[in-house]
């Protein structure tokens, strides 16, 4: 579940995180962006104005109260994992991981899964990027291996992504999925996180197949997993829905 907070709506993730852990997640309320970027727009490579982007993130900062400059990510929907810094470097990574204070793990989507990770002790945070080809591909793994906690002091919040019945994939992202069924638990639970909707498509619930990696990995703390950004045009930007939009921010961080 989540919870809005206002002036400027953004959702802050319900799960029994350490007081130490500040996570949220914006949605595409209470920006300056205009036309298909309306109106918080964070993203600066999708054609809105720079200054709105600009002006987008310093508002985000202060409700926020964002210790330092964020950890943006060149997103190239792969598995690898940065440590995040707070240099105002944009890195080439699909994840980041910090253990140290006020250092913004940050990654941003518009369908794709974004993923809040953190440990009871509030010691280490990461932000996941997981499209289709990194969750298939084994970010989740990685992501997972880099926290010296144990799986299962691990928490996990499941952002703001697509949902099942708006999702259609071809054979190849079905295909792609099913070759993790050794290590995931079987073909049978793969498949159950398809629905066939004709010979060679499928609609795929990304959150199911999240859960699964994750269980692999022996993380059981999951939570979230409850919006769809397709079908909720007022609150997320989607891209399989308009083309050409807006991109929202998760962000995680130790006070």
């Amino acid at each position: 579940m989540h919870k809005l907070i206002d002036p400027m709506p953004v959702i802050l993730p319900d799960w029994p995180a350490p007081s130490s852990i500040k996570a949220a997640v914006s949605t595409r309320r209470g920006g300056v962006s205009a036309g298909p970027w309306r109106s918080l727009n964070l993203a600066s490579h999708v054609g809105d104005n720079d200054l709105s982007v600009q002006q987008n993130w310093q508002l985000l900062g202060a409700l926020l109260g964002l210790p330092g400059a964020p950890q943006l990510l060149e997103q190239v929907h792969g598995i690898d994992l940065i440590q995040a810094q707070n240099d105002g470097v944009i890195r080439r990574a699909d994840a980041c991981y910090s253990d140290r204070r006020e250092v913004v793990c940050t990654v941003m989507t518009a369908d794709c899964l974004p993923i809040l990770i953190c440990d009871r002790a509030g010691m280490e945070v990461a932000a996941v990027h997981a499209g289709w080809r990194g969750l298939a591909g084994g970010i989740v793994a990685s992501v997972v291996r880099q926290f010296r906690s144990r799986p299962d002091q691990l928490l996990v919040w499941l952002g703001p992504a697509i949902s099942q019945p708006h999702f259609e994939v071809g054979e190849d992202v079905y295909r792609a999925f099913l070759a993790n069924a050794p290590t995931w638990g079987s073909t049978q639970q793969v498949d159950a996180c398809f629905i066939r909707t004709g010979s060679d498509r499928w609609h795929a619930d990304i959150y199911a197949l999240a859960r699964l990696a994750l269980s692999a990995e022996a993380v059981t703390q999951v939570y979230g997993g409850d919006c769809c950004t397709f079908a909720d045009p007022e609150s997320f930007y989607s891209y399989r829905r308009d083309g050409q939009t807006g991109r929202m921010a998760s962000l995680i961080w130790i006070s």
